[in-house]
């Protein structure tokens, strides 16, 4: 049974609390409705997004035997055979989207562009170097759409972009991890990693990182975002974005475990702490303006 959980990738769904971007930044987060909405998306996308997970594995079982934690997975390990787990992948996505039908129309429509682009991905985008990791970016812009549009509420485009440039540093510092931990092997697991080499990816995470808390300074000080919120303290919060990246690049190049956002927020404590202070932050200013 510990197998076919192991399959869903439960500790990926924490990639889905983007969702929740638009329930805080709408401040929608004190009506019970909108708290309720959210978290099913959240359930739908997480469904989802596991079904796209264990297509994903299926088309790169053999890829993942040379990897040494991928080779772990059931599908590559053996444990559970591809046509089984495509059964599975194919129930989960169906009744995702139907769920996500009945939640909001809107909602679906995201949902369906996300597993489209999954497909996409898993079948021919993920050899195509730089666009690679510009699809995965989207994916996180797609879930904050999605939170925004099961509340029915306007999602900044400052946001979006922050999203998609903190997304676009998570993608490059896993593809650099990947690189590093492979080494000789690198190409063998996975055909893109090589066209890409560390210097390269170097220079990426420095101008996404640079974008990124750019981005954000330029989003809590813009017109339109003082006069939604009421308030210009959105701006002490920059602190936070910027230590919260700080320690990634420390964990991606002097600890060199940054193969897996998730994996790293479950064991890094400052970057928890970082994350909850963020959210706090954000929570007590907007309740205050």
């Amino acid at each position: 049974m510990i197998d076919y959980l192991i399959l869903l990738r439960p500790r990926q769904w924490l990639k889905n609390v983007f969702i929740f971007a638009g329930l805080i930044f709408s401040r929608h987060f004190l009506d019970p409705g909108s708290i309720v909405d959210s978290a099913l998306a959240f359930i739908i996308f997480s469904l989802l997004s596991s079904g796209g997970y264990i297509f994903n594995d299926i088309i790169d079982r053999k890829d993942d035997i040379a990897h040494p934690s991928k080779s772990k997975r059931p599908i590559a390990a053996g444990t559970i055979r591809p046509a089984r787990a495509a059964v599975i992948a194919a129930v989960l996505i169906v009744c995702s989207l139907v769920a996500a039908f009945l939640l909001e129309r809107s909602f679906f429509h995201v949902c369906v562009v996300y597993a489209v682009c999954m497909v996409l991905y898993s079948t021919a985008i993920k050899h195509i170097v730089l666009l690679d990791v510009m699809f995965v970016a989207f994916g996180y812009v797609l879930r904050a759409i999605a939170g925004a549009f099961v509340i029915g509420v306007e999602i900044s485009s400052w946001l979006l972009i922050c999203t998609l440039l903190i997304a676009l540093f998570l993608a490059v510092a896993k593809r650099r991890t990947e690189l590093l931990i492979l080494g000789g092997n690198a190409a063998g697991h996975r055909r893109i990693l090589a066209d890409y080499s560390l210097p390269l990816l170097d220079q990426m995470i420095a101008i996404v990182t640079a974008s990124c808390i750019v981005a954000y300074c330029l989003y809590t000080l813009a017109p339109e975002t003082v006069a939604k919120f009421g308030t210009k303290n959105l701006v002490f919060t920059v602190p936070f974005v910027i230590y919260g990246l700080f320690r990634y690049l420390y964990i991606t190049y002097q600890e060199r475990h940054a193969g897996s956002p998730e994996r790293v927020l479950f064991r890094d404590l400052p970057l928890q702490a970082c994350l909850l202070g963020w959210i706090l932050a954000c929570v007590l200013i907007l309740i205050t303006a």
